[in-house]
């Protein structure tokens, strides 16, 4: 599973409208979302307009293929465009990907590694 974090602006005088609009986002685009494979997809917005977006995805590409080639995303692109600034692209293809330098799971085993014979206390004896 892929892990996209991305960041984009939101134009100040938008910030309340961007909100709403995404409080009822039309059920076509969620459905859309859905059958081309984003998955745990949240957008967060700060005050100064800063937007980031998390998802996870089997192929970001092909999840953005699969976006592009229905009405529904070039309507919602079309109508969101004017929110951010500094965008030559559509949204969902003009963000900038962060590149991810931690996650938490990846880690974890490092500290519990599975146990192997080789790492019993009390070798020979038996259960």
């Amino acid at each position: 599973m892929e892990r996209v974090c991305f960041r984009l602006q939101v134009k100040q005088e938008h910030l309340a409208e961007y909100a709403r609009r995404h409080a009822t986002v039309w059920p076509d685009m969620l459905r859309a979302l859905h059958a081309t494979g984003w998955r745990n997809y949240s957008l967060f917005l700060g005050e100064d307009g800063l937007l980031i977006g998390y998802l996870e995805t089997e192929d970001l590409a092909a999840a953005q293929a699969g976006m592009a080639a229905t009405d529904v995303n070039a309507r919602w692109q079309t109508e969101m465009a004017p929110f951010f600034e500094d965008l030559d692209l559509p949204p969902d293809q003009g963000f900038l990907r962060l590149t991810e330098v931690f996650h938490l799971e990846d880690q974890l085993p490092v500290l519990h590694p599975p146990r192997t014979r080789t790492d019993d206390p009390h070798p020979g004896e038996s259960s």
